[in-house]
């Protein structure tokens, strides 16, 4: 139940920076273009940022209990010995992850794999920094994750080189970072293939399409998805795919749906207005 209330509480996150940074009026026109050519940084990502300070900021956001549990393992981390440092680590990662703070657990996780070199440890690290990049419109930050992403999940895919996970957050990091976005559309492509209704490739396949302008290519994985289980983000997706059509009827019932799911009240609000507008 924990996992589940982290994971909607995620994605309510994104969709709030999603919603916020769209106006409510108006439709776009769909491009004819490719995948490839979706609005993404082109630079080749850096990371800028420090655990440290990355740790800093998520700080702001803890209440008085998580604070003082991460400062006792904080602690207990700076003058442990080498033997005691992964245990610490590892339980400093998990109270970041009980804060829903993925950019501080995923720099723990990847202290814990560059001395483990572990698939589990490599991919968990991954994983988190993937996350990262999606709750943070900091473009320093961005690619920070971005390039931290690509380093844990490009040695996963060396331990396990047919890993649908590894691959799928390797695809997902390359595409984010501008760099090579057409080599993490094919990975991508290539885990659909293997894994037709894999829930991580199809959401950022979908998505990916969205920022190219694809919609009809868009609305077919979001309704992949939602067929296997309704969940929040590929419904509201859905719904902007389905306003950039201009089917307004099929994106009113899609963000109605996406309500009921989020039972965000704030959230709720704004998608009450993108409903509003539609129904004029």
């Amino acid at each position: 139940m924990r996992k589940k209330q982290i994971v909607v509480t995620i994605a309510v996150v994104a969709i709030m920076g999603y919603l916020y940074s769209l106006p409510v009026k108006g439709f776009l026109k769909p491009k004819e273009n490719t995948q490839a050519s979706a609005k993404i940084p082109a630079a080749k990502p850096k990371v800028t940022l420090s655990a440290d300070a990355v740790s800093a900021m998520a700080r702001q956001g803890l209440s008085t209990a998580q604070l003082q549990q991460i400062n006792v393992l904080e602690n207990k981390l700076k003058s442990a010995n080498g033997t005691d440092k992964p245990a610490l680590q590892k339980q400093l990662a998990e109270a970041w992850d009980n804060a829903n703070q993925a950019a501080p657990a995923g720099f723990n996780y990847l202290a814990i794999a560059r001395e483990s070199n572990a698939f589990a440890d490599w991919i968990a690290a991954g994983n988190r920094f993937n996350t990262a990049y999606k709750l943070t419109q900091d473009t320093s930050a961005q690619s920070t994750y971005i390039a931290n992403a690509v380093e844990a999940f490009s040695h996963a895919t060396q331990l396990q080189p047919e890993n649908l996970e590894a691959k799928t957050g390797l695809g997902v990091a390359y595409v984010n970072g501008g760099a090579m976005p057409m080599q993490g559309i094919a990975l991508l492509l290539d885990v659909v293939k293997k894994d037709p209704k894999n829930h991580e490739a199809l959401l950022n396949l979908g998505m990916f399409s969205m920022k190219s302008g694809q919609f009809e290519k868009a609305v077919e994985r979001f309704k992949t998805l939602i067929a296997q289980k309704e969940e929040v983000e590929p419904y509201f997706y859905l719904a902007e795919s389905y306003k950039q059509l201009g089917k307004k009827e099929e994106a009113i019932a899609a963000y109605e749906r996406c309500k009921e799911l989020m039972g965000d009240p704030v959230a709720g609000q704004r998608i009450d207005e993108y409903i509003k507008e539609l129904k004029k």
